[in-house]
């Protein structure tokens, strides 16, 4: 059974003005997007910026309301909890957000940071004092610190360690869902592969579920077992990770990982990512990706592609369905 399932999930922002008396449409941020987590697994979700993936990670901490659709853990539909009842929730999701240096409470020491999820969820957990700091011992040892780190203070640590104390912060009531919203992009590449290599060995240890929010296919690679690749708030692939970036059908897909450097160089002939992501207030009509699809026609240009089941994978590609473009190794 999965975890975490969303279901035609729709977040729409209201217009603001467009000048002369003129009201804008609405903004679609996620639109009629639908995936499912599994237990024990990490589900890497990319896109560019504007894509609607970190919406989608806030509407399933409770962070947004969705305009409709349904966001089910273990079975409930949480999108539709008061906030006391979405509190309880919280314990079993927790989150690791993007910026260390902004994410941590620099008036309090890491030992207070750490604790205070077991004190906030104290009925829950069920540790008294005494238990709660000796579980934060073992969180600091459990992301790679030491025992002494307890009494400092965020100053005082570098962003990969900044990190992991947000990390050991997570873990604090032992939830059962992880989000990750960009959880190494604020840091140096020799630091991200540290943090990566955390989080990783401890899901296997631990068991952890993840749902990774990441802008980088060579992070979430490193990472994920299924990817949902989103563009301007649709998911326009999904595969498992060895076939996506085996056999990329998209060619929004294509493109991203195109952008990847070649470090094997292999010699293989590669498309850099063309354009830019289209106004959201003003989407293209039909498939949001055809102005920058060299692949596109006229049927691209009217109707929008479902996300349809297509040789072991989901894809949303009037061109990939219609054979006018095959997979490549």
């Amino acid at each position: 059974m999965s975890i975490l399932r969303v279901e035609n999930l729709v977040k729409t922002y209201p217009g603001s003005g467009g000048g002369l008396g003129r009201r804008r449409e609405p903004v679609r941020a996620v639109d009629d997007v639908s995936f499912a987590v599994e237990r024990g697994e990490c589900l890497g979700i990319v896109g560019e910026s504007g894509s609607g993936k970190t919406t989608i990670s806030r509407a399933i901490l409770g962070l947004e309301t969705p305009t409709s659709g349904r966001i089910l853990f273990e079975g409930t539909d949480i999108s539709k909890l008061s906030p006391r009842a979405m509190r309880d929730v919280r314990a079993r999701i927790q989150v690791v957000f993007q910026d260390p240096y902004a994410s941590l409470n620099p008036r309090m020491s890491v030992r207070d940071i750490i604790a205070e999820p077991m004190e906030i969820h104290r009925s829950t957990v069920g540790l008294n004092d005494r238990q709660i700091s000796a579980r934060v011992v073992e969180l600091l040892r459990l992301v790679r610190m030491e025992e002494g780190h307890a009494r400092r203070y965020p100053h005082e640590f570098s962003g990969g360690q900044r990190q992991r104390i947000g990390i050991a912060r997570a873990l604090a009531c032992k939830p059962e869902l992880i989000v990750l919203d960009e959880p190494t992009s604020a840091l140096d590449v020799s630091v991200q592969a540290q943090v990566l290599n955390i989080m990783r060995d401890l899901q296997r240890e631990r068991g952890l579920t993840y749902l990774f929010i990441s802008h980088n296919l060579a992070v979430v690679r490193h990472v994920s077992d299924e990817v949902g690749v989103m563009y301007l708030g649709r998911l326009v692939e999904w595969a498992d990770k060895e076939t996506l970036f085996r056999a990329p059908r998209h060619p929004y897909t294509r493109m991203l990982l195109d952008a990847i450097p070649d470090i094997a160089m292999t010699g293989r002939a590669r498309t850099p990512v063309q354009g830019e992501v289209p106004n959201p207030l003003s989407p293209p009509a039909g498939c949001a990706f055809h102005p920058r699809c060299p692949y596109a026609d006229e049927r691209c240009s009217r109707e929008r592609p479902a996300l349809l089941e297509f040789e072991g994978i989901r894809v949303a590609c009037h061109a990939v369905t219609e054979g006018r473009i095959a997979g490549r190794a």
